[in-house]
């Protein structure tokens, strides 16, 4: 999957364009997967935020106290960008992180991405 961002698309380009030739591959590969990751996370944000809200309430009463206490201190502006809630938010819209990338990575890449 080619990075939704022209900029980031272009510098991923050209990273892989001066690699040597037998390292071109799995370097693009991890391009490819980070990529599907990158696009899977934003997704999170099609919710407005007053939504997002509802959802790191209900993130946060789920996490472990002491865990949950730090996150609650650090407040929703700091934490709407975190990894485990913005798929906690896709999630909770039905968009579970490990179909949709089997969805959107070839059977190759995914099976990379399963491994790690």
């Amino acid at each position: 999957m080619k990075h939704p961002e022209e900029k980031a698309q272009r510098q991923q380009d050209e990273f892989l364009s001066k690699c040597a030739p037998n390292e071109r591959e799995s370097h693009a590969q991890l391009f490819r997967i980070g990529n599907a990751a990158y696009v899977y996370h934003q997704m999170a944000y099609a919710a407005n935020d007053e939504t997002l809200k509802i959802y790191y309430s209900e993130w946060l009463e789920g996490l472990p106290t002491a865990i949950m206490e730090s996150i609650k201190r650090e407040g929703f502006e700091n934490c709407k960008n975190a990894l485990p809630f913005t798929r906690y938010v896709n999630e909770r819209r039905d968009a579970g992180m490990d179909e949709w990338m089997r969805e959107h990575l070839t059977e190759g890449d995914y099976r990379e991405y399963k491994s790690q």
